[in-house]
């Protein structure tokens, strides 16, 4: 049962440290994402394989991370999201070390696809955080979890250029087990396991078919560029991805115990939210196409910057520290005003960071300006959805509804990589032999993500007035609690 003394409002020091600890693991698993950037121009010499194929290590990771996260959310509901946390971090830690061992492209497919596993982490700690923590503290804690999504990848990036640029590679891989161990066993010392569970039998037919559709969707995306757009391939994911999810969705409607209950899905307050996510993710992932193009690109373009991949790490970093320094600002805002206004408030301010990135983007600390502006808004932004979400869903809902949000924030990472990318490969210049992205490509990549930041403006426009930041952590009815 939770302690008398957190609902009474008492911030304790064991609470702190399981913020402290849920928070090192969001940012664990969000290292992923940059781990493998550095290695990418190598990695087909490297695991001895064409670049097409090599490009399977980084949608492995995609593919299962959208896979596992809302079925990891839906288990972490019925039986215990603590041991569904143990068992994602296990899959970081089993697939970073595979991936240390590896040398050749399967073993590092496999080794990428079981780190993937792991994207249900941040989903299942802020759930962690609802049932575990006082009311005013859970704000907080909140958009600090939802920030790490971002600060990861941010603080990774330079982390990662160095190893790789002055170590053997495999040590990237060591190292990200190294971190998983860790946070592992702090999580088994410090992160208590939740009464709250809703029982029932698994969604096995749900989740397969959900499945199914998002390696479609996902994979259509992903590899569309590569594939041609107009191409069977690509067409027949795409189709087959519309069809699995209608009936999917038909059977998640008739099931008495569906993955994903779609009519709590349907309303207002969590699908305005999930649209908001997933056009704040297509925003989100423009600045990490664009910024680090432009800093590596030959200055003799006029345009480029000629930077290593260790100062676009560090040029990166700081909209990852502003993420996490706007996190009890993001958690003050929803308090005092709630997180329809600092949703609102975050897509101003990344369409503003955007905007100023269309001109400045001649110097280093241009580029530095605009991705810590774009960083606080995002973390502004990411601070809410949590508290929009979990104001409108019952308690024992909390996993599935936090890891559908993550997921929707991941599909529109997808389609900004895919647009963008077919952005850049149109509007192109030749330097010498090489053909590159022009000014202008990046350029109206920026507009597309402040037009994208200005959408999910309009979309929060419409969320209820005032809605819950998140109802204080309840005591969970007898029938719901494990081992009573």
């Amino acid at each position: 049962m939770p302690d008398p003394s957190r609902a009474a409002g008492e911030t304790s020091p064991r609470a702190n440290l399981v913020v402290a600890v849920l928070a090192l693991a969001g940012i664990t698993v969000s290292l992923m994402q940059t781990l493998v950037i550095p290695l990418i121009p190598a990695l087909p010499r490297l695991l001895h394989a064409s670049a097409a194929d090599a490009t399977w290590a980084i949608t492995a990771t995609l593919l299962a991370g959208a896979v596992a996260t809302p079925t990891m959310g839906r288990l972490g509901d019925m039986y215990g999201k603590r041991r569904m946390l143990l068992i994602s971090l296990g899959a970081l830690v089993a697939g970073s070390a595979v991936g240390a061992l590896s040398d050749s492209l399967v073993p590092m497919v496999a080794g990428r696809t079981l780190q993937g596993l792991a994207a249900g982490v941040i989903p299942l700690g802020i759930s962690i955080m609802r049932d575990e923590l006082p009311a005013e503290r859970l704000g907080s804690a909140t958009a600090l979890m939802s920030a790490s999504l971002g600060v990861g990848g941010a603080l990774g990036l330079p982390a990662a250029a160095l190893l790789a640029e002055n170590t053997d590679w495999h040590l990237l891989f060591w190292t990200a087990a190294g971190l998983g161990l860790v946070v592992t066993v702090l999580v088994v010392a410090l992160v208590p396991e939740s009464p709250v569970r809703t029982g029932g039998r698994f969604d096995v037919p749900g989740a397969a078919g959900l499945s199914i559709a998002l390696v479609c969707l996902l994979l259509a995306i992903s590899k569309g560029a590569d594939w041609g757009w107009g191409s069977a391939a690509t067409l027949g994911l795409l189709g087959g991805a519309v069809v699995v999810l209608l009936l999917w969705g038909r059977w998640e409607l008739r099931t008495a115990q569906p993955l994903v209950d779609l009519r709590t899905t349907a309303r207002r307050q969590v699908l305005l939210t999930n649209i908001a996510s997933a056009v704040f993710g297509f925003a989100m992932f423009a600045m990490s196409l664009v910024l680090p193009q432009l800093l590596q690109l030959p200055s003799a373009t006029g345009y480029g910057l000629g930077k290593s991949m260790l100062a676009v790490g560090l040029v990166m970093a700081p909209s990852g520290l502003v993420m996490m320094a706007l996190a009890p600002v993001s958690a003050r805002i929803t308090a005092t005003r709630g997180p329809k206004t600092t949703l609102m408030l975050g897509a101003v301010v990344v369409a503003a960071g955007y905007a100023v990135g269309i001109v400045l983007m001649s110097a280093t600390w241009h580029l530095v300006l605009v991705s810590s502006v774009i960083g606080a808004g995002i973390g502004l932004a990411y601070g809410a959805m949590p508290a929009l979400v979990m104001g409108a869903v019952p308690v024992s809902e909390t996993a599935a509804a936090n890891s559908l949000n993550t997921l929707m924030r991941s599909i529109g990472t997808s389609v900004s990589s895919a647009t963008a990318g077919l952005v850049l490969a149109r509007l192109t210049i030749e330097f010498g032999p090489v053909t590159l992205p022009s000014q202008n490509g990046f350029r109206l990549v920026l507009g597309m993500g402040s037009a994208a930041a200005l959408v999910a403006l309009a979309v929060a426009a419409f969320l209820p007035r005032r809605s819950s930041a998140a109802p204080a952590p309840a005591t969970p009815e007898p029938a719901a609690v494990a081992g009573r």
